[in-house]
């Protein structure tokens, strides 16, 4: 029996060479397809977050209202209030104590000056007046006596020289004493008759009584209480505060215009009068003082009116409308589109309230643009579209969203 040994199996080695090239191109294809997937992946990737950063940018991109701001005037009409006064006021008091036994004038009686007011009853004084008088007569008869003895005295010591120089002297004293005395005696005498002429109230000027305190029966003492108010009421005055900004250009003399709500379309006109030489530190504020015609006393002193005054600043300054404020309470700031449409915020510094419009002092120019009303969403650096803003009555509308 022949023994079987199989021999081994081998592969011819071109057969492996081969098999290893095919394994490492396919292995190759896979990789170059999976690259090629994930590039393109990574490109579908970027185009659809850009897409949607468009879309967002696109949805979100806002329509702002825009003006910008304009000079402001240097003239300016202000409106001031005041309070009509009489040109002269006064309070009547009374010079002595008594009892009112009758009065002739009440409130709104237009008197003359010296026109009896009042009358006041003072028994006490009178009883005082006719002892002063007496007081005096005594004192002028001892002076008359002493006068004729100097004058006997002086007789003699010329006829018999017996009288001595010191003798002479004592009776000329007694004469000087009694002159004095009776000097004395005629100023109490009228410093009561006086007195007695303070007992009739009278007008200090011509006007219009526009209080009276006292009845029949009050008992007055001189200085204490107050009797009647009288005011002279043409012309009548008034007194205005212009404020530190536009007080350097007022002129006496100046026509202003007046308007009192109880007589609507009345062209009154005041005079600038008199004007303060200085500005109040307390109000910084300058006095000016106006008179007012008033013939016929149509005007009552105490009303409440408006000056209308055309004044002049000396400071340059930008109008704006007052929406386009953004007021925290650290800043005051307006919202601008610069360049490429794009947000940013700058700080102002504010002048006067003009109602719809407000004064800029510092901040801006005249040649950036403004949004109105601004988003409380806006932030800076945001891109906005922009729309020219028009004015409508009181409100101007609100910014639009796309």
């Amino acid at each position: 029996m022949n023994d079987y040994h199989p021999l081994p199996l081998e592969l011819p080695v071109t057969d492996v060479k081969r098999s290893a090239v095919y394994t490492k191109r396919v292995l190759l294809g896979v990789l170059v397809l999976l690259l090629i997937g994930g590039s393109i992946r990574v490109l579908l990737n970027t185009r659809d977050a850009q897409a949607l950063e468009d879309y967002t940018a696109e949805t979100l991109e806002r329509t702002v209202l825009i003006t910008k701001a304009k000079p402001g005037s240097l003239e300016q009409a202000l409106k001031l209030p005041t309070t009509l006064r009489g040109n002269t006021e006064s309070v009547i008091y009374a010079r002595t104590s008594g009892y009112v036994t009758e009065w002739h004038k009440g409130i709104g009686d237009l008197v003359k000056k010296g026109e009896l007011l009042a009358t006041i009853d003072a028994p006490e004084q009178e009883q005082e007046l006719a002892q002063a008088h007496a007081e005096r007569e005594q004192i002028n008869a001892r002076l008359d006596l002493a006068r004729q003895t100097l004058a006997r005295w002086e007789a003699l010591r010329e006829r018999e020289s017996v009288i001595s120089q010191q003798d002479l002297a004592e009776k000329q004293s007694l004469v000087r004493q009694g002159q004095a005395d009776l000097a004395a005696a005629n100023a109490k005498v009228k410093r009561l008759e006086q007195l007695e002429g303070f007992r009739s109230i009278v007008a200090p000027f011509t006007g219009i009584i526009t209080r009276r305190s006292i009845e029949v029966g009050d008992l007055i003492e001189g200085g204490g209480k107050e009797l009647f108010a009288i005011t002279q009421t043409d012309p009548l005055r008034l007194t205005i505060w212009v404020p530190q900004a536009y007080a350097d250009n007022l002129e006496s003399g100046t026509d202003v215009s007046l308007d009192i709500r109880e007589q609507p379309g009345a062209k009154l006109k005041a005079k600038i009068d008199r004007i303060a030489g200085g500005i109040d530190p307390n109000t910084r504020a300058r006095q000016v003082d106006l008179v007012l015609p008033n013939p016929g006393a149509k005007l009552l002193p105490g009303a409440y009116a408006e000056v209308g005054i055309q004044v002049t600043s000396g400071i340059e300054t930008l109008v704006v409308p007052a929406a386009v404020l953004v007021i925290t309470d650290q800043t005051r700031r307006v919202a601008v589109v610069g360049e490429r449409n794009r947000i940013s915020f700058k700080e102002v510094e504010l002048g006067r309230d003009l109602g719809r419009d407000v004064e800029i002092l510092s901040g801006i120019t005249t040649a950036d643009t403004l949004i109105v009303s601004p988003s409380d969403q806006i932030v800076a650096g945001e891109l906005v579209n922009t729309r020219e803003w028009q004015p409508v009555g009181a409100t101007p509308p609100n910014p639009v969203k796309k």
